[in-house]
């Protein structure tokens, strides 16, 4: 059931990488008080990513991020303090998630509801979800496709390169949703949330 934004404090995302067909996707429901570098660390567990890259959070035409010297000339406004609900309102909002400047990995997050909380459920959790996300550092988009190429057939002359640089194996098919469930569980009871004690163990 979908209630008004005032009262309502759990966000339905979809969270789909660009760029890549099929799509790869996932469907989390996280506290609408949520941090926005607390969002983040969801976004990477839920799609697979390692964390090793600088990220940005584009809300309405602003971006949020952390400070970095690494981007001369790059401002994003800082994340640290900012909640979910304060920069997203309501349903049907859509925002961009960028990974790693280098390959530039941009997700569509798109607000597909805003619930009450169901009695007994422990957020953040992930709903459902298809197809693995790329492996870190591998060049982008059209990296990425050269490497599908080059992993899926062993005649390809760089074939052994890929499969020794992956460590073996890799399956683009794969998600597992359990195992997900499983990271977020673990990653909910970490220290550094404001609100230990409350509801959300997240925030």
């Amino acid at each position: 059931m979908t209630v008004s934004p005032g009262t309502a404090d759990v966000f339905q995302l979809k969270i789909t990488l660009r760029g890549i067909k099929p799509p790869i996707w996932r469907r989390v429901q996280v506290p609408g008080d949520i941090l926005l570098p607390r969002l983040h660390r969801v976004f990477q567990v839920v799609m697979g990513w390692t964390d090793s890259h600088l990220h940005e959070l584009r809300i309405g035409g602003r971006p949020y991020g952390q400070p970095s010297s690494d981007w001369g000339g790059y401002y994003a406004f800082p994340e640290r303090s900012v909640r979910l609900w304060q920069v997203v309102m309501r349903p049907n909002t859509r925002f961009t998630y960028l990974y790693d400047f280098g390959d530039s990995w941009e997700h569509e997050v798109r607000v597909e509801k805003i619930l009450a909380p169901e009695p007994g459920i422990h957020y953040p959790r992930c709903l459902g979800g298809v197809r693995s996300c790329p492996p870190e550092d591998c060049g982008g988009l059209a990296g990425y496709e050269e490497f599908l190429a080059a992993i899926r057939d062993p005649k390809h002359p760089e074939h052994a390169e890929m499969r020794d640089w992956i460590g073996g194996h890799f399956d683009s098919e794969a998600f597992d949703l359990d195992s997900v469930n499983r990271r977020l569980r673990r990653f909910r009871g970490q220290a550094g949330g404001e609100k230990r004690g409350s509801r959300w163990q997240l925030v």
